[in-house]
């Protein structure tokens, strides 16, 4: 039986992928400090459900202790799903340090201990948002001229370094895979969808940052899973990045009328002044990950909003604002 190291493996993504990882009959190791910047309980509720499998183990280490993670990671593992990170580009511009120690810190301790530990292979969460400011859309990997405008972006990329660095020095299979603002059940409640998804079931004002042209490149998550177990499973060579989206820009006012739709709900939106660090749009090229190994996305946009919407309200139980990193969230992450 194959055994799987999944850092991060509370979160959103992260949860799903270890849902998918038991489905498909591996061992599942999830390890995750269970960070406050958003409610610790939500993620325990993520992975509550895998509680009673046998196969599935979940421990509670910060990537940043480097003894810990060494005293806790005595197993073989065939393959780690490095998903754990700090996340948000406005968040790590307010906090720079904290965002540089977890995310390249952190990655770099897991690199050191796959090599130690003669671990195969590492599938590293990379972002979208190392493209910065790029008007050559869809985005391509071979694009040489990346110019992340965030701390958080900055991160991401120096991840895909330190992996080209352990490929070629000590032959660790290394893929790393930008994601474009992924979606679905369990979204983070910072995100914009599931933000404004709230909102509107509470009719409360939508706060936009720009004038609503901005636009993303939407991706399910259960697409993103597809993406990144068919990555874990690509041999034909050592160190690749690789885009993971949905080749489709939807812009936010575009979004938010068709959560509207959906929730059958009426938005009300306020708008207000751009925010540093904020790109306008992401679309992805995705034909590196069909060629590779036959990426296809199967999820349109609308399918998955109703999917959301329809997790949603059996899961929005507080009128409450959601609190973020301690804070009041606004319109975050988009």
């Amino acid at each position: 039986m194959s055994h799987a190291l999944v850092t991060g493996g509370a979160g959103f993504i992260g949860s799903h992928l270890v849902g998918r990882l038991l489905r498909d009959g591996w061992q599942v190791t999830a390890l995750d400090n269970f960070d406050p910047f958003y409610s610790p309980a939500i993620k325990r509720e993520n992975i509550a459900q895998f509680s009673r499998d046998h196969r599935f183990k979940v421990l509670t280490v910060d990537i940043r202790d480097f003894a810990s993670l060494r005293a806790a990671l005595t197993n073989h593992y065939d393959v780690v799903f490095h998903l754990a990170a700090k996340a948000g580009v406005r968040p790590s511009i307010e906090d720079p340090i904290a965002y540089q120690e977890v995310n390249v810190g952190g990655t770099q301790n897991l690199l050191e201990l796959t090599r130690s530990r003669n671990w195969p292979r590492f599938v590293f969460a990379s972002s979208s948002s190392v493209y910065g400011v790029n008007p050559r859309v869809p985005w391509r990997e071979d694009d040489a001229e990346l110019m992340p405008i965030s701390p958080y972006a900055s991160t991401k990329l120096s991840g895909e370094f330190l992996g080209h660095v352990y490929s070629h020095l000590f032959g660790i299979s290394f893929i790393a895979l930008r994601f474009f603002t992924v979606y679905g059940p369990r979204q983070r409640p910072d995100l914009a969808i599931h933000k404004f998804a709230r909102s509107l079931l509470h009719d409360q004002v939508i706060p936009i940052f720009g004038d609503g042209s901005s636009s993303r490149d939407y991706t399910y998550v259960d697409d993103i899973v597809d993406g990144i177990l068919a990555a874990a499973c690509y041999k034909a060579s050592r160190f690749e990045i690789v885009n993971l989206g949905n080749n489709q820009g939807v812009a936010l006012r575009d979004m938010v009328e068709d959560l509207g739709t959906v929730l059958q709900m009426k938005p009300r939106v306020v708008f207000l002044p751009d925010q540093p660090g904020d790109v306008p749009q992401t679309r992805a090229d995705i034909s590196k990950a069909h060629k590779l190994f036959g990426y296809k996305p199967q999820i349109s946009f609308r399918s998955g909003l109703d999917r959301f919407a329809s997790w949603l309200k059996q899961h929005d139980f507080s009128t409450e604002p959601v609190h973020v990193n301690g804070k009041k969230a606004s319109a975050l992450s988009v």
